[in-house]
């Protein structure tokens, strides 16, 4: 196995985006407090009470104090499945063009890309989709989450944007897991892949299985006594310190930028993560290190494993999963080299976008 190590750390200049647009709809969100205003996309005439220039020193205001996207994207909802998957596409597809397809983490969102996507070198057709269940995708409806349904979500995907062209699979976390099982089980339809601390989890054994199945069966119970709902926040400053909290290398622009993708208000008008909190029941079946190693041998495509220099597993697992138990499973994907991205944490996306950003273009070029 290869180690390719990034030691230098990128700049730290970021832009802001302040609308959102979807369902026909534009939110312009003032991060101060709470209050929101809504346009209609078509009329851009404001539905609540305000004049224009009120509207437009607000709108000055949150821009002035947001990340700028360099590369604006196109938010698409396409057909997959049964669901309504919101999707963002950055550039223009051309033939003989691979896109780069990302699959965010775990309660994320698409749009968490966007300072990766702006650091790219590259003139690259880029395409993030809203996980079922995140961000503007259609939640099944289901109190719990069946976890290959992501896979199959991700092979419709693909069929939608590149039907006879390979892809760059780039995916993160959760995403990073889903990306190599996908891999190793569609390796036909992957050209590149790059996981960023996509770690899977500890392995388990079969005398685990009677008390996972009764601790999945008790937290279904629990989401169904509404024990499970994710917090509300009172403005999307709120949120936007949340964020800054779990991760102390977040800019406040960044994190300003992020809060308003990751929530939004209620009826009540308090903030609200946009995902489903039934992503919050465990999987029931068992995590089988020895499939996941058998899928792993068959991915074809040359594979670049991405770290933060925090070694988020030791933060998680302590001593039931380490980094040296990971870096053995990824000498059973045949083509894989490691690359290290220095200052940054589990969300190395958003703490080195630069950094995260090099790396893909020179591995996929």
């Amino acid at each position: 196995m290869n180690f390719c190590i990034a030691s230098t750390p990128g700049p730290s200049s970021f832009w802001h985006l302040p609308a959102i647009s979807h369902s026909g709809v534009m939110m312009i969100q003032d991060i101060v407090g709470s209050h929101v205003t809504i346009f209609h996309s078509r009329t851009h005439q404001p539905t609540t009470a305000g004049t224009e220039k009120s509207f437009l020193r607000r709108l000055s205001s949150v821009t002035n104090r947001m990340y700028q996207p360099k590369r604006a994207a196109r938010s698409e909802f396409v057909r997959i499945r049964t669901l309504d998957y919101h999707v963002l596409v950055w550039g223009e597809p051309a033939v003989g063009k691979a896109p780069i397809v990302m699959a965010h983490g775990w309660m994320d969102v698409a749009a968490s890309w966007q300072f990766v996507v702006d650091a790219l070198a590259c003139d690259h057709w880029v395409i993030a989709p809203d996980g079922r269940g995140y961000g503007l995708t259609e939640s099944p409806g289901s109190d719990y989450f069946w976890f290959l349904d992501y896979l199959a979500d991700l092979d419709f995907l693909l069929d939608h944007y590149s039907p006879c062209l390979s892809v760059n699979l780039v995916g993160h976390s959760m995403g990073g897991l889903i990306a190599m099982l996908y891999a190793g089980s569609r390796p036909d339809r992957i050209r590149r892949l790059v996981n960023l601390e996509g770690f899977g989890l500890a392995a388990t054994r079969p005398s685990m299985a009677p008390r996972r199945y009764a601790k999945w069966m008790d937290q279904l119970k629990a989401f169904h006594r509404g024990e499970m709902e994710l917090k509300a926040y009172d403005s999307l400053a709120s949120v936007a310190q949340r964020l800054s909290k779990v991760n102390g290398r977040l800019t406040q622009d960044k994190a300003d930028w992020l809060a308003a993708h990751w929530a939004r208000p209620d009826e009540q008008g308090r903030w609200r993560i946009v995902g489903d909190a039934a992503h919050k029941i465990i999987n029931p079946q068992l995590f089988r290190k020895d499939e996941v190693l058998e899928i792993y041998r068959c991915i074809a495509a040359p594979t670049l494993a991405i770290e933060g220099c925090d070694n988020s597993l030791s933060q998680w697992w302590q001593d039931r999963y380490t980094l040296a138990e990971y870096h053995d499973r990824l000498k059973s994907v045949p083509d894989c080299r490691i690359a290290k991205v220095c200052d940054a944490g589990h969300m190395l996306h958003h703490d080195q976008p630069e950094q995260v950003a090099e790396l893909i273009d020179a591995f996929v070029a």
